[in-house]
């Protein structure tokens, strides 16, 4: 795991002691809101419906025990007892008080943590692979990468005022877990005919008002120019992205408008004149950043799957968690568990400050102290050891976080919606708690069987749902709240943007709806290996759309 060098260790208290000073003047009435404005963003806090919002950041999504439990010490003594996890990897409180977020930050930078630029229009945290480091089918570690693109995104003195915000997701696995097509660069790992690591690169892609799928720019980028070939992409985007309207501003408008071709060549045109200078990626370079993520000591066979399959033959909750929440590992005899945040009835991504403490002390305890937050919004333990999950999972059923729903219809990403923030048209929350309750049965998810559900409260897609197989957003519509559904969306290595089925449903109305579109896959589909998104793709939305509105 990364730790902060002297750079970083100092970056972070100057900024955390200048904000103490912005937060004082706007206290005392120095500073007006507008005024204010822009400085808390610049540090993570965001004003809401309610109370102001922080959001801190956790890079690629991984950190450890030590800053796990400082984020449930934030949670239990600045907050109301509970954090809730972001689908960008992040971590947002939502009810600090301004005087309280300066002694926050200083805590954060205490276990080397901060929430600079999770805000604003520059290059937000770079999200990963939650699996990287352990998966069976990867190609490499991404992480390194997404360090040394944070290193060089941070306080970038170019792009730290863009037309729009701007993501950056890396994957290290064909087996897409990252959703990089959807974001403004997306980066997957691969290997030339020599063997030699590169990238194959996608720029435009994103959700919001005007969601793209990115497009392919190169087929292989050479690890060495990793960093010179992103800031040709920044600097294109930068000059000619648009700074009239916001809802137009983002990378995905510019290829749109300017076309893909006519874009790569002002790109490849900008990475020849900067490829061999300070942007070349030195070798030695990129293996000292990728020594902080040497693998931790695993022994090779040292764990089989006896006790598992014992187990799960006389617990059938073990079963159902170890079919869904286990995910292969690179070393025979050990797992990456993924813990859900997503209890049946629950607030999908929330975690109590006890919760954290507890999957703290399991990190340290079964995991070799590493922790990840997925992007769709649940915790994992990338290295534990076959033998340890009976033990493992009792204390998660002690701590209610060991729900075995993992990619199934309960394991719902929803944004925080109308409850909390000042955007949103709808809520999203509630929907995706009566969806749980509707499905939660273990038989009937089991039945199901995959099936990704994401919800938004607005059209900025917080909660994704143009790329869930069964999207929902949230709207207004003469005063109420009513739910437009898509299907069809898949943000993985075969991705695709959802499409709008009809009209929208009244809150009464939308989880009926969702369960009339359930039904139907699980009569229509070919066989119980066929998955919703398969089903869909085969049939079309015929159907579906037939089971909601009757026939034409």
């Amino acid at each position: 795991m990364y730790r902060y060098d002297e750079f970083d260790a100092s970056f972070v208290n100057q900024r955390t002691e200048q904000f103490k000073d912005q937060v004082r003047r706007r206290l005392a009435g120095e500073l007006s809101e507008d005024e204010f404005k822009p400085l808390r963003l610049m540090n993570g806090l965001y004003l809401q419906l309610h109370a102001y919002m922080l959001r801190v950041a956790i890079p690629y999504g991984t950190l450890n025990g030590r800053q796990m439990r400082k984020l449930a010490h934030i949670a239990r003594t600045y907050d109301k007892g509970y954090g809730h996890f972001t689908t960008r990897q992040n971590i947002q409180f939502n009810w600090p008080k301004l005087e309280d977020t300066p002694k926050i930050l200083e805590e954060l930078a205490e276990v080397e943590m901060h929430a600079i630029q999770t805000s604003g229009n520059c290059i937000r945290n770079v999200t990963a692979d939650h699996f990287a480091g352990a998966a069976a089918d990867e190609i490499a570690d991404p992480r390194p990468y997404a360090e040394i693109l944070r290193q060089w995104s941070s306080l970038h003195p170019e792009f730290s005022f863009l037309p729009r915000k701007f993501k950056i997701a890396i994957t290290g696995a064909p087996n897409d877990r990252a959703a990089v097509q959807v974001h403004d660069i997306g980066l997957q790992l691969a290997r030339n005919a020599e063997g030699e690591i590169g990238f194959v690169v996608f720029v435009g892609g994103g959700l919001g008002r005007t969601p793209m799928i990115g497009r392919k720019v190169r087929d292989f980028l050479p690890e060495e120019d990793l960093l010179a070939y992103s800031e040709a992409i920044l600097r294109v985007y930068n000059r000619y992205g648009r700074r009239d309207n916001k809802y137009k501003a983002r990378i995905k408008i510019l290829v749109h408008e300017t076309g893909l071709d006519e874009l790569k060549a002002d790109i490849e045109a900008e990475f020849e004149k900067i490829r061999f200078g300070v942007l070349r990626l030195p070798d030695e370079e990129v293996r000292r950043i990728e020594a902080y993520f040497a693998p931790p000591p695993l022994e090779v066979g040292a764990s089989t799957s006896h006790t598992v399959e014992a187990r799960k033959a006389s617990d059938a909750a073990f079963a159902q968690f170890a079919a869904h929440n286990l995910n292969p590992h690179r070393v025979p005899g050990y797992t990456s568990v993924t813990l859900s945040m997503k209890p049946i009835g629950g607030i999908p991504g929330d975690a109590s400050d006890a919760q954290m403490d507890v999957i703290a002390d399991l990190a340290e305890k079964y995991g070799q102290d590493e922790i990840r937050i997925s992007h769709e919004q649940n915790v994992i333990l990338p290295h534990v050891k076959l033998d340890d999950l009976p033990a493992l999972f009792d204390q998660l059923v002690a701590a209610e976080i060991a729900e075995g729903n993992a990619g199934l219809v309960t394991d719902i990403i929803a944004c925080p919606g109308m409850d909390y923030c000042a955007l949103a048209t709808a809520r999203s929350i509630p929907v995706a708690q009566r969806i749980s309750e509707r499905f939660g049965a273990a038989e009937r998810q089991a039945e199901i069987g995959e099936l990704k559900i994401k919800i938004s409260g607005c059209i900025n897609a917080c909660g994704h749902h143009h790329v869930g197989h069964i999207g929902i957003l949230g709207l207004e519509k003469k005063g109420e709240e009513f739910y437009q559904v898509t299907l069809g969306g898949s943000a993985n290595e075969n991705a695709s943007i959802g499409e709008i089925v009809g009209r929208g449903f009244s809150s009464d109305e939308v989880v009926d709806a969702i369960e009339k579109l359930v039904d139907t896959y699980v009569g229509l589909r070919s066989g119980k290996e066929e998955t919703f998104l398969e089903a869909y793709r085969r049939v079309g939305e015929a159907p579906f759309k037939e089971a909601l509105y009757g026939a034409a």
